[in-house]
């Protein structure tokens, strides 16, 4: 009897890491929403776009830890940029 689960199932690894990945996504979009200038603010979610698309066929978990890491380095420095110029 063969399996009725799609061969592209996740193990529960791969899910989770893919839960972080689509929550950064999320988060970064929410914080562009607070970027002032609206020629920077749309660059950026065009950046921020692209770069996750470029990267959405990886599937090594560290490289995709990796890219994890700077990209909630970057967000948090955003953050930082974005409260400081609100001050």
């Amino acid at each position: 009897m063969a399996s009725k689960l799609p061969k592209t199932t996740l193990n529960l690894k791969q899910f989770l890491l893919r839960q972080e990945v689509l929550k950064l996504y999320r988060d970064i979009f929410k914080t562009l929403r607070k970027v002032p200038d609206e020629k920077t603010r749309l660059e950026l979610r065009d950046w921020a776009r692209v770069d996750f698309k470029n990267n959405k066929h990886h599937t090594d978990e560290s490289a995709i830890k990796s890219m994890l890491h700077y990209g909630k380095k970057s967000l948090k420095d955003l953050q930082r940029t974005l409260a400081l110029s609100e001050s």
